[in-house]
């Protein structure tokens, strides 16, 4: 054999075997897969837990679904009140100054955004969900991510049918529309190769990091001494909204116990470089914009009704993922119907209807909009 046509089979076999590997990588991965999300498993190394300190004060008593809001105090919480005879409200400012006084309403670092409120709220209020169920939200009225044609969460509120939201899987993401969220199908899956490159050749893209990351989160949160069990392949893309502002059922949450709500909240706080010296391997990553994006997937992964068998089981059951993401992604047509009363729209796709959620430029509104929207 002539050594330019041996160079150039060699040539063609090796870019063949790249081009094998690459598809191998990057295929599509099952949706009928099951993974071991039904019980958090994380295991701390900190000496010490966080004290109760984050009591909602007469909600033992209520009737009304709480209202649990994650603010900073940068926040104007005055449009609550008009929002106060239908919800029992638990309001969380995550950046308020330690009150070493009281047990109420404080939360124990200000980390992870909305998600150390909302887990400060189930572990210290776990004993005390109201049957009527429990809506969490972002502590600001007006904000890019709200699902309404003038983005007012105030009017989302008011018109929210709780009863109708939960009535399929005990749980619900407050937006319909599917921009900014890894419902449609050409969304890439979060381990895959493209994803994974994203990630190094642009680490700013805090999308792109904390999707490469979720994985092994994914494995380190509900894995325990079985990572393998509950990390998604890279072909196996986690379908969800976003934002982290949803409804969920008494029964949902209770479908986890308080200590897994504990040693997940130990997840996010065991990432951070002061307090405990603990093992931050499997802990949550340090940069908080990150680790707060990572929780933001595990909300629906919780709260979605659990099938028979894996509530029967929930130590060694899977979820089903082609389950969970038609779930977590139903399309903005039924969604709007069900939640806010917006039927027989018009100009319906399976992730819009048209005139009402427009994504704004650059994911900000104006400056002057809550002035002049008030």
């Amino acid at each position: 054999m002539r050594r330019r046509t041996q160079r150039a089979l060699i040539q063609l076999v090796f870019f063949g075997s790249v081009l094998f590997l690459v598809i191998f990588l990057t295929r599509s991965g099952s949706s009928s897969k099951t993974f071991a999300w039904t019980k958090i498993r994380y295991r701390t190394t900190a000496a010490t837990l966080p004290e109760a300190r984050g009591i909602c004060a007469g909600l033992a008593k209520s009737s009304r679904p709480a209202l649990v809001v994650s603010r900073v105090t940068a926040d104007d919480s005055k449009w609550l009140e008009k929002l106060g005879k239908k919800y029992h409200q638990c309001v969380y400012t995550a950046d308020a100054p330690a009150d070493l006084k009281s047990t109420n309403l404080q939360v124990p670092a200000n980390r992870g955004h909305e998600a150390m409120a909302y887990l400060t709220f189930l572990i210290d209020n776990y004993d005390h969900i109201p049957a009527a169920g429990a809506v969490f939200v972002h502590g600001s009225r007006w904000a890019w991510h709200n699902d309404a044609p003038d983005y007012d969460n105030a009017a989302l509120l008011a018109q929210l049918n709780i009863t109708a939201a939960l009535e399929i899987s005990g749980y619900h993401n407050l937006r319909c529309d599917w921009s900014i969220s890894t419902c449609p199908a050409s969304t890439k899956a979060q381990g895959s190769i493209e994803m994974t490159m994203q990630a190094v050749l642009v680490p700013y893209d805090e999308r792109a990091v904390s999707d490469a990351m979720l994985p092994r989160a994914l494995a380190n949160i509900f894995g325990g001494n079985e990572p393998a069990l509950a990390k998604p392949g890279r072909g196996d893309a986690v379908r969800s909204q976003c934002c982290a502002q949803f409804v969920v059922a008494r029964e949902s949450i209770w479908q986890h116990s308080r200590d897994e709500y504990v040693a997940l909240r130990q997840w996010l706080l065991d990432g951070t470089s002061t307090g405990q010296q603990v093992q931050r391997t499997p802990a949550a990553p340090p940069d908080d914009r990150i680790a707060g994006r990572i929780l933001s997937y595990v909300w629906h992964i919780l709260y979605i009704k659990q099938d028979a068998a894996d509530a029967q089981n929930p130590a060694s059951a899977g979820l089903g993922l082609e389950r969970l993401n038609a779930l977590a992604c139903p399309s903005a047509q039924e969604c709007y119907c069900r939640l806010y009363g917006r039927c027989n729209l018009d100009g319906c796709q399976a992730g819009k209807c048209s005139g009402q959620y427009r994504l704004p430029k650059d994911l900000k509104l104006p400056a002057d909009w809550a002035t002049t929207h008030s």
